[in-house]
């Protein structure tokens, strides 16, 4: 019996490795269904096509390539945050939009959508599929798009078309994972080379680009006696067993890499894209080597701009480098980084009081049990700072997130994601309550896949980085707060245990019993609302925008949230000016 353009596609899946598909099923979806039932990949049943997408994220920043799908109209718009989370992220995923029958497009046809328009701007390959003979070809140039430009691609399916019978192409089925040595040439090495070794003071800034280069930044950071910052994407990779390490800098970061990069007469950056421009010095020189050409100078004035992979290109730099011998630049970054690091666990120390638990100490904590190569997922706002100055990398731990994106919500989604695909590992979604409540259906994803998740609720009862945006802007909080359901007993709806922890002193024991659990585990954690994270550098003008909101809440009658806050941070803010 002939096969059906459904059961192709499948097949070809099946031959690229992909394991999962993440969708909610649908009519112009039911012929891929009944054909991936037929096959050895899963279909994973997601509450929310946005969950599928996100979690196809995590699985393909940590695998290589992921699939997920969405029917026909609403099922396309459900998808289209996650797939943008992907694209932005630059991980390889592929995307099944099945649509409205062939001979309906473009009559106002119930759920109509326009794939190509809507996923255009996230997505590096985007066709639809209308007759058999393009099966093959537009399936392997998709799958090809994603693994070779790192992104989205797009396959639009009607579902009439995905019934018909299947024809063999004369072209390449195949999925070619190349993996060329990319650098600078010779010259550009040379006038690279000339500048560093005219340059007495050196910093090294990473991004995710370094990730596969650790040894070689540790090699060339030692040569230069040079201190080495990191982005939130690079941490968990460059961080680890590096001696010469300063911390992040940006929004999230610390002081210390703030302070290494401004002082600096030669910046290096390598593999990184990094958004914040603020944070860029800008009295010094800067050399950026990408292994994407394009992202050349878009952050920062650039002295140089290099295109190549960052470990090759190290590679062949390093025999022209001179070793420099002075230390005391280096040894003074070394040293104002200790002195951060001693501040950041003032709050530690801190632990907080009932309902108003410090979040630094939860996530210092969750940091210290978790295991050597557990993966961290980190909802955006405040969970985010938490994650980055708190949890440590191994050179073992993955921590996803949405950097690039900054959705909420991501933190569950992506760690269905991860546990499906890595089984094996420990798997901890650091939540926040806002992200946790926007998604909160596909708690039963976990439960229903008998996913070994631990959702550790960081719950503030707030938005708290909304929060912060607004008063930092002069602004007094509004419409901020949060009234959250008890997450633990919606733990237990779903089937699995869920604790609230209110006191700080239990804070240690709740958290082991609910890593050591056999499966899914809620930890529901009231922390204080007013627990601020300010950046590294603090401008004037975000100085005079916390005074005059605090000042408003007092006028409007709230002194006791002025107190808290102030109270709160303190030490931070001590540790800052």
């Amino acid at each position: 019996m002939a096969k059906n353009i459904a059961e192709q596609i499948v097949e070809m899946l099946e031959n690229a490795n992909v394991k999962r598909i993440y969708a909610v099923t649908g009519d112009s979806l039911n012929h891929l269904n009944i054909a991936v039932k037929k096959s050895s990949i899963k279909w994973i049943h997601v509450r929310h096509e946005e969950v599928g997408a996100y979690a196809a994220a995590a699985e393909a920043e940590l695998d290589g390539l992921a699939v997920c799908a969405g029917s026909c109209g609403p099922g396309h718009v459900h998808l289209i945050n996650g797939v943008y989370e992907a694209h932005r992220s630059h991980v390889p995923m592929l995307v099944i939009a099945s649509t409205i029958p062939s001979d309906e497009m473009g009559m106002d046809y119930f759920q109509e959508t326009n794939t190509i328009k809507l996923f255009d701007d996230c997505s590096y390959y985007n066709q639809m599929i209308t007759r058999p003979e393009q099966v093959q070809r537009t399936v392997q140039t998709a799958i090809q798009h994603a693994i070779s430009k790192k992104g989205v691609a797009v396959i639009g399916l009607p579902g009439d078309v995905s019934e018909l019978d299947a024809e063999e192409g004369s072209t390449s089925t195949q999925i070619f994972k190349t993996n060329p040595v990319i650098r600078p040439s010779d010259t550009e090495l040379k006038s690279l080379s000339t500048l560093i070794n005219n340059s007495k003071k050196v910093t090294v800034y990473c991004g995710i680009g370094a990730a596969e280069a650790r040894d070689e930044v540790i090699a060339l950071s030692n040569l230069l006696k040079a201190p080495v910052g990191y982005s939130f994407r690079g941490k968990m990779a460059i961080q680890p067993n590096n001696p010469n390490e300063v911390g992040l800098t940006g929004l999230l970061g610390f002081p210390s890499a703030y302070h290494a990069m401004h002082e600096a007469d030669l910046v290096i950056l390598l593999g990184t894209d990094f958004p914040y421009q603020k944070f860029m010095p800008v009295k010094n020189k800067i050399v950026q080597i990408d292994e994407s050409p394009e992202r050349l100078g878009r952050r920062a004035k650039l002295e140089l701009g290099l295109a190549g992979d960052v470990k090759e290109t190290i590679k062949a730099l390093l025999p022209l480098l001179q070793e420099k011998t002075d230390v005391h630049f280096l040894n003074e970054q070394l040293a104002f980084y200790d002195k951060v690091k001693e501040n950041q666990l003032e709050y530690v120390k801190d632990f907080g009081k009932e309902n108003a638990i410090q979040p630094e100490y939860v996530a210092h904590t969750l940091d210290k049990l978790a295991k050597h190569d557990a993966i961290f997922t980190v909802d955006t706002g405040m969970c985010c700072v938490w994650g980055a100055r708190f949890i440590t990398g191994t050179g073992e731990r993955k921590m996803l997130g949405s950097f690039n994106h900054g959705s909420m919500a991501n933190a569950m989604p992506m760690a269905i994601g991860a546990a499906l695909a890595h089984p094996e590992k420990q798997v901890i979604a650091m939540c926040g309550d806002g992200g946790l409540s926007m998604l909160l259906g596909d708690m039963a994803t976990i439960f229903q896949y008998k996913l070994p998740v631990k959702l550790i609720v960081f719950n503030n009862r707030t938005l708290g980085m909304v929060k912060l945006e607004m008063e930092v802007g002069g602004m007094p909080d509004n419409e901020t707060d949060m009234i959250n359901p008890d997450f633990a007993m919606v733990a237990h709806a779903m089937g699995y245990p869920g604790k609230n922890v209110h006191l700080p002193e239990d804070v240690e024991s709740a958290i082991k019993e609910c890593l050591d659990h056999n499966g899914p585990y809620l930890l529901n954690i009231f922390t204080n609302p007013n627990a601020l994270a300010l950046p590294p550098k603090i401008e004037f003008d975000q100085i005079m925008g916390m005074t005059k909101s605090m000042a408003q809440l007092m006028l409007g009658g709230k002194m006791d949230e002025v107190f808290e806050t102030v109270k709160s941070n303190y030490k931070h803010i001590k540790g800052l000016l």
